[in-house]
């Protein structure tokens, strides 16, 4: 199955037994929804990584996190305007080979980056709730640094093969941007490599760290819960910041496992482990541009989510953006410097209320 827009008509071995004559892909809705996702994904991630990096108080380690995430978001979403034409020229790919890899490769990236930050953030509360005082070296800036180069590099790691065998195809009188296994081996065992990138995609993008989170909020559950009784103000903001992680976490899942239960679905039909269905495969043929759509509304969903359950951030949004039309009013004489130098006060200190 291909991925980040597929061509189905003849994705799988066994699908010449079937009839997709009357199968049709939306030219429609699917080029409305990417374009949405772009336009709320570019400006929402783009406030939070100006809300992250120019904050003035200093910042927490899971706001670096956080920053990160909405940068991988951010890349993938710059990509969103080209799919978008791909998918109303009925998946006619009119771009050159170069975007069709760069603008796949970054479409992993981001799914990978994404789940790694997400799990990074969860350990990171693992051990600043757990392990309070024994953790301080670990949630050192130099363990949060490496971790984010690891991040980064782990990510374009496993991206590499949307980089390698993406490549411009001409199939079915129009030209696409499909994966091809030919620079690889024999076509013989194409359907092992098409199986194996997407349950190795599965495993190390979603089911593994969603294992890793799931044990660190379990710790985080038995522990906040053993010291229900005698909540302090710092275990409070500790809390407050878990409540958000988790959100993300279910929202990234919710998102994504779709996509992932038919990527799997369809890799266990090429390896023959699931016998071959027609009202299966195409019920995937289906669902799978919009499994790919709900995944993609993951990149602009995070920054609303910030703003709704973050205190802080809703400040330090305000701030900012109160800050930037101050200086725009300055070549006129409607605020007076003592005023503005008061607002500016009563603004920062509210940035930095948690």
């Amino acid at each position: 199955m291909g991925f980040p827009v597929p061509d189905y008509e003849d994705d799988n071995q066994s699908s010449v037994l079937c009839d997709y004559s009357d199968w049709k892909h939306s030219s429609a809705v699917v080029p409305v929804l990417y374009m949405l996702v772009f336009v709320f994904g570019l400006s929402g991630n783009g406030v939070v990584i100006c809300t992250v990096w120019r904050s003035r108080t200093k910042r927490r380690s899971a706001d670096i996190y956080i920053g990160n995430l909405a940068l991988a978001d951010l890349a993938f979403v710059v990509t969103l305007p080209l799919w978008a034409v791909y998918a109303a020229l009925e998946y006619h790919w009119a771009f050159g080979s170069l975007l069709c890899k760069v603008s796949s490769y970054l479409v992993m990236v981001n799914m990978y980056a994404s789940i790694f930050c997400l799990t990074c953030l969860s350990f990171d509360r693992y051990l600043a709730i757990v392990y309070s005082l024994s953790s301080t070296k670990l949630r050192s800036r130099e363990s949060m640094i490496l971790s984010l180069g690891m991040i980064w590099l782990l990510a374009g790691i496993l991206a590499l093969p949307a980089l390698i065998l993406r490549q411009t195809q001409e199939k079915y009188n129009r030209t696409i941007c499909d994966m091809d296994f030919s620079v690889v081996g024999d076509t013989d065992v194409e359907h092992y490599w098409i199986a194996g990138l997407s349950l190795s995609a599965t495993a190390m993008g979603f089911l593994l760290p969603f294992l890793l989170m799931s044990i660190f909020y379990c710790s985080i559950a038995n522990t906040v819960t053993r010291h229900f009784h005698n909540i302090k103000k710092e275990e409070k903001k500790k809390r407050r910041l878990l409540k958000i992680i988790v959100t993300l976490v279910l929202v990234f899942g919710n998102c994504w496992l779709p996509f992932h239960i038919l990527k799997t679905i369809d890799a266990l039909f090429w390896l023959e482990i699931v016998p071959f269905s027609c009202s299966v495969d195409e019920f995937i043929y289906i669902a799978h541009p919009y499994a790919t759509c709900l995944a993609y509304v993951n990149s602009c969903l995070n920054p609303f989510l910030y703003a709704f359950f973050d205190q802080r951030f809703r400040a330090q949004c305000v701030y900012l953006l109160r800050c930037s039309g101050l200086r725009r009013s300055l070549h006129g004489p409607i605020i007076s410097s003592t005023l503005s130098n008061q607002t500016k006060s009563e603004i920062h200190s509210s940035a930095t209320k948690v």
